[in-house]
């Protein structure tokens, strides 16, 4: 049993990695800015500020794992680099291993690039959500030794809005974006869940970044 604890626990990824290492009976501390209408037993809940000064030095206390699914978005735009950042210090001054969940914009389309968000078919309204998360994964991959971290990307067409269904099988890749014979890149919430537990559970990805899809 590890001990984990999921920042953003209340969002769509994160709330899928809650219940999925709650079911493996990890101990599983959630942190979010709001408590959820439905906690999941056996979770412990607690409410906290990405950007309040404490908060890197409070998340690693205690965990054994300590995994970033926060959401880019309204107060956090353009800072969740310097949340992650903050974070990594914390964790490897704690020995602690830390895991992201970023986007799929930084992976390659083929082997030898152009990456996703690079492409002119790619969704101006998100590229600089992208590209900050894309940011992330490269000041990580210049972190010291010492920091123990694994980055996942989703599948593109990964999110709420396509939430799909727990099937427990699908692929997993490096930096090139999978898809599937018609082009497609699915992953529901679920299965994301289970690959990041997989992982937690046997680290194969050590400062490294992996993929999920169809």
């Amino acid at each position: 049993m590890a001990r984990i604890t999921v920042l953003g626990g209340t969002g769509y990824a994160g709330g899928h990695i809650v219940q999925e290492a709650a079911a493996r009976g990890h101990q599983v501390t959630s942190v979010s800015r709001s408590l959820p209408d439905q906690p999941v037993e056996g979770v412990t809940y607690r409410q906290a500020d990405a950007l309040d000064p404490a908060y890197a030095t409070a998340a690693v206390a205690d965990a054994d794992v300590v995994i970033e699914a926060l959401s880019p978005r309204g107060a956090l735009t353009g800072r969740i680099g310097e949340v992650i950042g903050e974070l990594a210090v914390a964790a490897q001054a704690a020995g602690v291993r830390l895991g992201v969940i970023g986007g799929a914009g930084s992976l390659l389309v083929a082997p030898g690039g152009p990456r996703l968000f690079d492409t002119p078919e790619f969704p101006a309204e998100y590229k600089p959500e992208s590209l900050e998360l894309g940011a992330v994964l490269d000041e990580l991959r210049e972190s010291p030794e010492a920091l123990d971290w694994f980055y996942v990307s989703p599948a593109a067409g990964f999110g709420a809005y396509a939430p799909g269904e727990r099937t427990g099988t699908f692929r997993l890749g490096d930096d090139v974006l999978l898809t599937d014979d018609e082009g497609r890149s699915d992953l529901s919430g679920a299965d994301l869940a289970i690959a990041i537990l997989d992982e937690v559970e046997n680290p194969t990805h050590r400062r490294a970044r992996f993929t999920a899809a169809y």
